[in-house]
């Protein structure tokens, strides 16, 4: 499986960003799409995952209300839309995924990762 994110950028605090993963070579449609963040400096952290069933999301608790993921089975996209950003938001994303249905939050439980996209938020 190998996937491709895309959609970083610069914007301004209390600006919007939406990235975009997709998905191609997968065989199974059970599986959890997820992504995390890394900032210079700091280990790579969980942001949010979605279950192969639309309603089953989890994010980390400091992005809850402003980030959203979703996504799309025909097109095997998975998507973050990002409101409200902060400066504490800057980091390189990366999409990451796992067969299965939990959705786990740590580095290690997912098997495939995109290349990672830079989101820089300016105060």
């Amino acid at each position: 499986v190998q996937l491709q994110a895309s959609g970083g950028g610069l914007v301004q605090a209390g600006g919007s960003l939406r990235l975009s993963c997709a998905a191609n070579g997968r065989t199974s449609t059970n599986y959890v799409m997820g992504w995390f963040r890394q900032a210079p400096g700091k280990e790579r952290e969980f942001v949010a995952a979605i279950g192969w069933r639309a309603g089953n999301k989890y994010y980390t608790d400091s992005v809850k209300g402003r980030f959203t993921i979703s996504r799309d089975y025909l097109k095997d996209m998975v998507y973050l839309q990002m409101n409200s950003l902060k400066p504490e938001d800057t980091a390189v994303y990366y999409c990451a995924s796992r067969e299965g249905n939990m959705l786990l939050t740590g580095v290690r439980e997912y098997v495939y990762w995109g290349q990672g996209t830079l989101v820089t938020v300016s105060s």
